[in-house]
């Protein structure tokens, strides 16, 4: 499973100025560990990643470009849903 910065299981992102709740822009620092294997030729890849810290920075809203009022809310429960 890969770890993103995001506002974690059972919440969501909400800007309150417009009321977009799906598109936001995350800036987010990330310290990772990762085994690098090179090649006798010099030709390397990483065969092993571990994502020791992920935090979000900034969270602006893609539809009126605000990160002053993005909030983090419950997501809705669909078992007290009326439908």
């Amino acid at each position: 499973m890969t770890e993103y910065a995001g506002p974690g299981p059972g919440k969501r992102y909400r800007c309150d100025g417009c009321g977009n709740l799906t598109r936001f822009d995350v800036e987010s620092v990330e310290r990772v560990r990762r085994f690098w294997h090179a090649d006798l030729s010099g030709a390397g890849a990483v065969e092993d990643e571990q994502r020791l810290e992920v935090s979000s920075e900034v969270v602006t809203c893609r539809w009126c470009a605000t990160a002053a009022r993005v909030e983090v809310v419950d997501v809705p429960d669909p078992e007290r849903s009326t439908g």
